[in-house]
């Protein structure tokens, strides 16, 4: 049986924490910022925790990470 890999493009995208959560990043805050307003920007720079339903098929996914 080969080794579990973690998904490459899924280590970017997600963090687990200590306990086990997973944050995900929102999408809209790499470039073309100076349009944005500074409300949108800091709402934008918050990172909500995942839906418990998302989190099942993903820890799989990013398994050698951490949790």
């Amino acid at each position: 049986m080969p080794k579990m890999k973690t998904h490459s493009s899924l280590k970017g995208r997600f963090k687990i924490t200590g306990t086990g959560k997973v944050m995900r990043y929102k999408q809209g805050k790499n470039h073309l910022l100076s349009g944005k307003s500074s409300r949108t920007k800091r709402v934008l720079g918050t990172n909500p925790v995942m839906a418990p339903g998302d989190v099942r098929r993903l820890k799989q996914q990013l398994s050698n990470i951490k949790g």
